[in-house]
């Protein structure tokens, strides 16, 4: 049990380490204060560019890809969860950590790169199709919301569809995580679905000369 509680403590942490806000800082801004307030990728290549836009989207992927592949084997032998209960509790906890960073007065993202980072890991050609999906969506509406969403929705059955395919006999877990991830996703973007609906949401431009 000590085996599960530090694996998740530690999970948690990395998922917390407020990465967006680290790019804001040393480009000398609070982005908490700027764009949407929010601290995650997209408020960073608003407000930032892709110039500190592309590290952290990198980075925030690979806090979730790490607890999965690294610090669940690592620190979880002996867990009563075992390997596949133990990843997926990782998983959860490290973007809990994103979107309720204890370094930034539990302020963070909304989780969806850490959640592809998580998934990346554990159902990879799943995730693709999302990641397929939310460019589709994103290039034809401009809304990365939407874009966001439409992946979290088709997620559960990606990851449903490739456990079939390749018979993996825990299956049921990773898909009922798979649920619970785009069903958090969806509530984390609750604000942007009331934008939606009233016509004030805005749509992802590349910023000009002059906001440079």
């Amino acid at each position: 049990m000590a085996a599960t509680l530090l694996t998740a403590l530690l999970s948690y942490l990395l998922g917390a380490i407020p990465t967006s806000a680290v790019a804001g800082r040393i480009a000398g801004t609070d982005l908490r204060h700027q764009g949407s307030g929010n601290l995650g990728s997209t408020n960073v290549f608003r407000v930032l560019g892709p110039k500190y836009g592309v590290p952290v989207l990198l980075i925030d992927m690979a806090k979730g890809a790490a607890v999965v592949l690294v610090m669940a084997p690592l620190l979880g032998a002996t867990s009563p969860l075992g390997p596949t209960g133990l990843r997926l509790l990782a998983g959860l906890t490290a973007i809990a950590g994103h979107v309720w960073s204890c370094f930034t007065g539990f302020r963070g993202g909304k989780g969806v790169a850490t959640a592809a980072g998580v998934f990346l890991a554990l159902s990879p050609l799943a995730t693709l199709a999302g990641l397929i999906i939310w460019l589709g969506v994103f290039l034809s509406t401009r809304y990365v919301s939407i874009g966001s969403m439409s992946a979290a929705i088709v997620l559960p059955f990606a990851v449903a569809i490739e456990a079939g395919a390749r018979g993996t006999p825990q299956s049921v877990p990773l898909v009922i995580v798979a649920i619970i991830i785009s069903l958090f996703v969806l509530v984390t973007h609750r604000s942007n679905i009331a934008r939606l609906m009233n016509g004030s949401e805005n749509k992802f431009h590349k910023r000009s000369k002059r906001e440079r």
